[in-house]
């Protein structure tokens, strides 16, 4: 009797045994598997909130099938306390595993509401939009200057609501002056900029911030940025270079960066200073008589005029030899390679084509001639205004 009692505990043990075996690997394969979200989601994650939280918010939506067995994935992926705040695209089909790896991988957030604060060359706007997660596309909301329109009701209502993102994007060839001037017309920054940032030591970019942020971190992140590209170009410079220091590289990027806004120029742009220095021949551009004249406190909004192209001041490259002491802007990294490598042509002129791009020469009448194929595009386009 005690025989087949023992026997029959045993089996019923096995039969446990395996049942247990068959549910652990169903909820793997739960875990694992294709999820059965058919339309794209945001999934706002805020902060200070938790995995069960967020697991159960993921079952409402029909993103998971079993918020218990999305937990217990995340708990024996150790990745449980792990869970990162912000806005995330959970496309169709995503599975337990892939969101957890979502929610918990942090970085910049990927859907919803997003403020973007753009700092231009001629203008500061802000632009608030929103991801459609069916179309992945992103729906401008309002987009408005900070220091000169009204603030629309919209950006103040999105701005305070939870899994709003904020990003301060440069563009190449601003002004650290500009920079800082936007960067204080920013209403989720706070604290005083103390320094103005030397000229070029901000690194043009996308950066993610938060409503309380410093300014002054911000600016640290884009002087730590723009040191390590500076490095980076240098380690890579072309060892016929005529340039001795960084800081000289960083100079001539910055010109570069000022001389055109065609990226498939800036190696013959570059070209043709290093072309010069070689010979010994001044650079004389525009961009650095224009920094002169404003030391980068704003644009010029005219045109150049002659007393100035004859005036001398520390950056007039009509005037001076070399490269001016400073840079003229903030440069990006298209322009630090070039700087750093630039390609071997003949060419030591350039002037406008008209189409927004550069006509180059290596001889002077070459160069006259483009000079005056130039002024009859401008007596056109004046003629045409009128």
């Amino acid at each position: 009797m005690w025989r087949h009692i023992a026997s029959n505990a045993v089996t019923a043990l096995i039969v446990l045994l395996f049942l247990a075996g068959g549910l652990i690997l169903w909820g793997q394969r739960q875990y694992i598997g294709p999820g059965p979200l058919t339309e794209a989601i945001c999934l706002q994650v805020e902060r200070g909130t938790n995995m069960r939280r967020v697991s159960a918010d993921l079952e409402e939506q029909g993103a998971v099938g079993s918020a218990a067995i999305f937990r217990m994935g995340a708990d024996y992926a150790d990745k449980a306390s792990e869970l990162k705040a912000g806005s995330y695209l959970v496309v169709p089909g995503a599975s337990m595993e892939e969101i957890v790896g979502l929610v918990t991988r942090g970085g910049a957030s990927t859907c919803g509401t997003e403020v973007v604060y753009r700092v231009g060359v001629s203008r500061v706007g802000v632009q608030l939009r929103e991801l459609d997660p069916e179309t992945g596309r992103f729906e401008e909301m309002a987009e408005f200057n900070p220091t000169e329109d009204e603030t629309p009701d919209i950006y103040t209502d999105r701005k305070a609501k939870a899994g709003t993102r904020f990003r301060v994007a440069l563009a190449e060839g601003v002004t650290s002056w500009q920079v800082v001037e936007s960067l204080k017309a920013m209403d989720v920054l706070e604290g005083d900029v103390e320094f103005l940032p030397e000229e070029g030591s901000l690194a043009p970019d996308s950066y993610e911030v938060r409503p309380g942020d410093a300014r002054a971190d911000v600016i640290a992140r884009m002087q730590a940025a723009q040191e390590t590209r500076i490095a980076d170009a240098w380690a890579a410079r072309s060892p016929e270079l005529p340039i001795e220091t960084p800081e000289e590289l960083l100079v001539l990027a910055s010109i570069i960066e000022k001389e055109t806004g065609v990226p498939e120029e800036r190696g013959q742009v570059a070209s043709v200073f290093v072309n010069r220095l070689n010979r010994g021949m001044r650079l004389q551009t525009d961009p650095t008589v224009i920094y002169g004249v404003t030391e980068g406190r704003g644009t010029l909004g005219r045109g150049l005029r002659q007393s100035e192209l004859r005036r001398e001041t520390p950056w007039n490259t009509y005037v001076i030899d070399g490269l001016p002491p400073t840079p003229i802007a903030n440069p990006g990294t298209a322009s630090l390679e070039a700087a750093a490598q630039p390609p071997e042509t003949p060419f030591v002129f350039f002037v406008a084509d008209g189409t927004g791009g550069h006509a180059f020469a290596e001889t002077l009448d070459e160069h006259n001639r483009n000079v005056a194929a130039w002024r009859e595009i401008e007596a056109e386009r004046r003629q045409q205004s009128q």
